[in-house]
Formats: C-alpha cells, structure tokens, sequence
C-alpha cells in the first residue's frame, strides 16, 4: 500500500479526522501494513508490558473484541485496535480475534514518539479524540 493510499485510510479513522493532510502524510510514513486471516488473534487480553506498545487501524474486515471471553462488540474498518497502548505499558482490556480477513495499518509507540516529537499538534488532536472517547465511556457507565 503506497503512502497516499496510507493517507487517503487514516482519514477515515476517528482517531485522526482532526489531522490535517501533512499530518495525516506523516502518519501514513511510519505506520506498517499487516494483515491478518480470520481466526487469527490480534491481541490477547492481559498482555502487556514495553513489548505490547501498538495499535491497530483497521483498513478492512471485521473483528470481535472479547472480555473475559465473552463478545462485548465487533470491530469494523474505520476503527482502531489497541490505541491505549500508544500511550502507556498497562495491560490489554480486550482480547480481539479477526472475524473475517483483515488488512491493518500497526502504529508503534516508537514510532508515534516520532510523530509527536516532530508534529506536536498531532499528539493534542489525538488526546482530544480519546478523552471525547472517555466521556462517552463514562456515560454509559455512570448515565
């Protein structure tokens, strides 16, 4: 997947619609194409630790998020897998097993570093996005 192709799929993602193209540019230069085939896992709840510190941005496919081993949602392209991991050494809150065949984009912690240490606007327009995340988490948990 060429770089602009990149580009033109981390815009589709709520966690980055608030970067701009040159932001979007720099993103898609340091994030890595994997795919995955129904069936394999993606991550495993629990896990954690420096050598855990990726997300995933679903290109393509679908994937079901387990907690405890039960379903608690799928996952669609458009959304991410892990993105609190870009941020902190904590263990994973979900186990997520790709439902279909999929095509991803893996984010590293290292590499988002990179980003934000080169484009510190990315880093505000991200947290933005994942506290707008936790309000709404916070709703449904406590009205």
């Amino acid at each position: 997947m060429s770089v602009a192709n990149r580009t033109e799929s981390l815009r589709e993602i709520d966690l980055f619609s608030d970067c701009s193209k040159k932001e979007l540019t720099h993103i898609a230069r340091a994030v890595e194409q994997q795919n995955f085939t129904a069936g394999d896992n993606i991550v495993e709840e629990g896990r954690g630790g420096a050598t855990e510190g990726y997300a995933y941005v679903i290109v393509a496919g679908t994937a079901v998020v387990r907690r405890n081993g039960r379903k608690v949602s799928e996952l669609r392209a458009g959304e991410t897998i892990g993105e609190m991991a870009l941020f902190d050494d904590g263990p994973r809150t979900a186990s997520v097993v790709a439902s279909t065949d999929m095509e991803t984009l893996l984010l590293s912690r290292r590499a988002l570093k990179g980003i934000i240490d080169s484009t510190p606007s990315v880093a505000h327009k991200l947290l933005t996005e994942l506290a707008g995340r936790l309000r709404k988490s916070n709703r449904k948990l406590y009205g």
